[in-house]
């Protein structure tokens, strides 16, 4: 099983359509995919059931909050697997090839578990490793040895869920907006994720390999098949700095990308745009080509 977390501090970079197309690629190609919304606004969740099968079935019993709240208490021995849920308009369009994928969905309460976490580790440092590795912990429980990729949509910050999402992962995959703003957070998240990773080793007795980490960028503005003159150097000065970057790019599509939510269908299952289906395979051979080179 390989660990991705899509992760960046900045909001508003495409990654939860990212998360959600990926999760559904990797699954038409036969995969068991299993994608894990770790924010609160849980657009990743709602991508795949409506609001109101989020709200009657999953916020009871079946969310991530339900494993944070569970460590330590006799809640704490119930499977984890007990709070994956299927999106039934995905399996639908599965259902003809051997291909699943599952949801933990998120909870709006999110950040009141950030804040009780950030709590606990104050009254007791000596839980660091404890505390940022609860995800990697729940990730290994044999329930989950079945699937092979796992996807983490991160909230946009890097706090302490979001850490614990580096802490489980195999690779980083941070989408960006070639733009100066956008791209102008990409050193300092790379500072913040080696400074944690030196950190939750001093303080744990299972070190952690720092993950690989890559950009892909996202909602890039096309012309005549080519992102536009002035992302193209945006991208081209990233390169040049031997950042790690993707081949494929993600184009800007609103009307494509936009009503795909309210069908419950990511566009790389039912989409009518040719071009970003197209990408978006691409972007699916890309990284799982990635995945095979990182030892198991």
């Amino acid at each position: 099983m390989k660990v991705v977390a899509i992760i960046n501090h900045k909001g508003g970079v495409g990654k939860t359509t990212l998360t959600a197309n990926l999760g559904a690629g990797f699954a038409a190609r036969g995969q068991k995919v299993l994608v894990i919304d770790l924010d609160a606004q849980a657009s990743l969740t709602i991508s795949f059931f409506t609001q109101s099968e989020w709200t009657a079935d999953l916020l009871p019993s079946r969310t991530i909050k339900h494993w944070f709240d569970g460590i330590g208490t006799d809640d704490a021995m119930v499977s984890p697997a007990e709070l994956v849920s299927s999106p039934p308009r995905v399996q639908d369009k599965l259902s003809r090839g051997t291909g699943r994928l599952d949801l933990i969905a998120a909870h709006r309460d999110l950040t009141d578990v950030e804040t009780a976490l950030a709590a606990e580790l104050i009254s007791d440092p000596h839980q660091f490793a404890a505390l940022h590795g609860r995800l990697r912990e729940a990730l290994s429980h044999k329930d989950f040895a079945e699937y092979d990729t796992v996807l983490i949509d991160c909230a946009p910050n890097f706090g302490l869920i979001a850490k614990n999402a580096v802490a489980a992962s195999d690779l980083l995959l941070i989408p960006t907006k070639p733009d100066y703003l956008s791209t102008n957070g990409i050193d300092s998240l790379g500072l913040k994720i080696r400074s944690f990773v030196e950190e939750y080793n001093e303080h744990s007795a299972v070190p952690v390999e720092r993950p690989a980490a890559a950009v892909v960028f996202t909602m890039v503005q096309n012309q005549n098949g080519v992102p536009i003159e002035a992302q193209r150097s945006v991208i081209s000065r990233i390169e040049a700095r031997e950042v790690p970057t993707f081949a494929t790019t993600i184009r800007d599509s609103k009307s494509v990308y936009g009503p795909a939510p309210e069908h419950g269908v990511p566009v790389i299952l039912g989409g009518t745009g040719r071009a970003q289906t197209r990408e978006l395979r691409d972007m699916v051979s890309e990284l799982s080509g990635r995945l095979e080179g990182i030892a198991a």
